[in-house]
């Protein structure tokens, strides 16, 4: 396993600081709506990644963590008249992938986004991302006509259908972020059905296949259990194991299912050293990346905090190795 990012350089001396942190591997969508990804504007995308010193593991399908009713493919969560034709230019988008030597790409299946409440406060006066199930609105309007859970999963099985055959084919490993944060059956029209364990381990086991996995995010899972620190590790035995960890998304919470706040990794109640020693036990083999983190009082609150975060999970990783 490799420090990774995610986070979108602003210009050539971000690509730079990245190199110098140590960080040569990115997922970095190319520029433009995704109808216009084709093999040739892949390929340039990869090559310009290189030119930095860089290489461009991953891109995100364009299914991404945003509520339904702003999704540029809403037909294939709502089952819309689009939905086949927005399937058809995914597995394109997979086959050119392969064709430009791009491993991975991650997705969502979202329907209500990223909720969250008012920040909180945390050490040195950091704004805490936070959920607290007492501070959100129930009745909040729904981005869509409200769905029951099967047919949630009637339509994540159907997209599943389609494209594992061909990221199998193709041999591009696909990942799926879990649903962030778990929330109360049927809030916003919609159960999540990757809101708990079992729910993604049902998820990773319909249409099974080495190339059809997560992009586990610690921090999500953690939001997800009531013990967060006390289940951890057998989740990610559990995943580990059958080779369903295609990226890692490396952040830490304050609390538990239905009431947190994002932290920094040190600052939290996972054991993320202790994390990072389970990824290497099941031989987990590619990016660790920072994800949501605090805003910092610095003149680049968000690349401070990053900056953090790598220098913390280049650390965890040599201790994970024994280094």
């Amino acid at each position: 396993m490799y420090i990774g990012t995610q986070r979108e350089p602003r210009h050539a001396t971000d690509f730079k600081m990245l190199t110098q942190f140590g960080v040569r591997h990115i997922s970095l969508d190319p520029p433009g709506p995704w109808t216009e990804w084709t093999l040739e504007a892949l390929e340039r995308h990869r090559d310009e990644v290189a030119s930095h010193g860089m290489i461009l593991d991953m891109i995100q399908l364009p299914l991404p963590s945003v509520a339904v009713d702003r999704a540029p493919c809403a037909d294939i969560l709502l089952a819309g008249p689009e939905r086949d034709r927005q399937i058809a230019g995914i597995c394109e988008l997979i086959e050119n992938c392969a064709r430009a030597g791009i491993p991975a790409a991650k997705y969502n299946f979202n329907y209500i986004g990223i909720p969250r409440s008012e920040d909180e406060i945390g050490r040195g006066g950091a704004r805490l991302p936070s959920f607290f199930w007492d501070k959100m609105d129930p009745d909040a309007a729904p981005p869509c006509e409200p769905l029951e859970e099967e047919e949630i999963w009637e339509r994540a099985e159907y997209f599943l259908r389609h494209v594992v055959p061909v990221a199998t084919s193709a041999k591009v490993r696909l990942a799926c972020h879990p649903h962030d944060p778990w929330t109360p059956p049927g809030y916003r029209g919609v159960t999540r059905i990757l809101g708990t364990f079992e729910g993604m381990k049902r998820f990773v086991e319909t249409h099974e296949s080495p190339y059809h996995g997560l992009n586990f995010c610690i921090g999500t899972m953690a939001e997800n259990l009531d013990a967060p620190d006390a289940e951890m590790d057998d989740i990610i035995r559990w995943f580990g194991t059958r080779g369903k960890l295609f990226n890692i998304h490396f952040r830490n919470i304050q609390g538990s299912k239905g009431g947190f706040s994002e932290v920094l990794p040190d600052d939290g109640d996972v054991n993320m050293l202790r994390v990072l020693r389970v990824l290497e036990e099941v031989g987990y083999q590619y990016m660790v990346m920072p994800d949501h983190v605090p805003e910092i009082d610095a003149v680049d609150p968000e690349g401070a905090a990053f900056a953090f975060s790598y220098g913390y999970i280049a650390a965890a990783i040599q201790h994970a190795k024994g280094a």
